[in-house]
């Protein structure tokens, strides 16, 4: 509406300034040259071409937000974020309004789809072009609670409640008569009762020191044990999109209604971003330190582990060979050690040990098991002539 109307006024000047130079030129004494008539023939045609582009484009921009906000009200946030993207990214600049309003359905956009950063930011930029945008206001305190940073919650719902007592003292919404408003009048005094409770609760959660208990993962858009290089990825994007320095080149894009607030502009936009950029570097230290830590736990453990699987090895062995001691026979699981050991031992020895006499004992050693495993206790007359090797 507020396109559609600034295109109809500025269509009207153009037409106003034609009819008024051509009137000036029939009522003059002195007939202008053929020249002149030219000229001024050419310059209204201009103008109404640039009126005529101003139009179409402004249609263009209504048919982009429509389709944004119909994907938004379905559910399909990324095609809302893409519609609204294009409309703020443009080449053309728009008027205030109409930007102020994108910024705060893309924010609900970027809300719904989990990016709390993201929408941080075009709740400031929102704020920044309208200061008294309870939505806005609104918005952002509730994302600021999601997030557990209760003093910036705070201080947007005292924000908010001076709104709202402004607005009962003036007895009317803030912004011109046209502006649409997302509340009425009369249901000012509901949630400025809700309000005020809801900042008394905020603040017994502060005396009791929750204050340092921030969502650090919420913020940066990640899950709770991410990976390092997860969190490298995030915390770049976020750091380039969200730069201080890149803050005020949305207000080159638009149209403000006084160019006497352009400082003022500057100056809102440029604190919200440097306290988020400020929040997004907080918030990348802390989750580096963590995941640090819970790597550094990881391995200890690993190796404790590691460690007591040996130990518990070794003492299953000599209790292995202790009870083999006591009875007299040898399990299998030691009879293959101990063939183990004996092939090792074999392949480190010299060349000079002769290759019969390993395997000799070898078997002399098996079958001695096997005659005590029988039953064959009795001892057996060797001719120890015939066990020299």
């Amino acid at each position: 509406m507020v396109l559609l109307q600034t295109g109809k006024r500025l269509a009207t000047a153009a037409f106003r300034r034609q009819s008024i130079c051509w009137s000036e030129d029939s009522f003059s004494l002195n007939f202008p040259l053929s020249a002149d008539i030219t000229a001024a023939a050419g310059t209204t045609t201009t103008e109404s071409d640039s009126a005529s582009q101003l139009l179409a484009h402004i249609k263009l921009l209504l048919r982009r937000r429509t389709s944004a906000v119909a994907a938004l009200d379905a559910g399909l946030h990324s095609e809302a974020i893409r519609h609204f993207s294009k409309i703020l990214e443009g080449r053309r600049p728009a008027p205030q309004g109409f930007l102020s309003d994108c910024y705060m359905h893309r924010a609900a956009a970027y809300r719904a789809a989990g990016r709390v950063a993201e929408s941080i930011a075009d709740c400031n930029r929102t704020l920044a072009l309208d200061p008294t945008n309870i939505q806005a206001l609104a918005t952002r305190a509730s994302l600021f609670e999601t997030v557990r940073c209760i003093p910036d919650c705070l201080h947007d719902l005292e924000h908010l409640k001076l709104l709202y007592n402004s607005i009962l003292r003036d007895r009317k919404l803030p912004g011109p008569a046209w502006k649409r408003q997302n509340i009425r009048y009369r249901d000012v005094h509901g949630k400025l009762g809700a309000l005020t409770t809801k900042i008394q609760e905020l603040k017994q959660r502060v005396a009791c020191g929750e204050t340092g208990n921030v969502d650090y993962y919420a913020l940066m858009g990640l899950r709770r044990g991410c990976s390092r290089s997860e969190l490298e990825r995030a915390h770049l994007l976020l750091s380039l999109r969200h730069k201080p320095d890149k803050s005020t080149n949305f207000i080159d894009r638009c149209e403000l209604a006084d160019e006497r607030d352009l400082d003022s502009v500057r100056d809102r936009a440029k604190m919200s971003a440097l306290l988020l950029y400020r929040w997004i570097q907080k918030a990348y230290s802390n989750l580096m330190t963590t995941i640090m830590e819970e790597a550094a736990a990881e391995k200890q453990r690993k190796r404790a582990q590691a460690a007591l699987q040996a130990t518990v090895t070794i003492h299953g062995v000599k209790t292995v060979e202790e009870e083999e001691s006591i009875t007299g026979t040898t399990s299998p699981a030691v009879e293959v050690a101990a063939s183990n050991r004996i092939s090792s031992s074999e392949n480190m020895g010299t060349s000079s040990s002769s290759p019969y006499q390993g395997v000799f004992c070898r078997d002399l050693h098996l079958v001695g098991n096997l005659l005590s495993q029988a039953g064959f206790n009795r001892p057996i007359q060797v001719k120890y002539e015939a066990l020299s090797c």
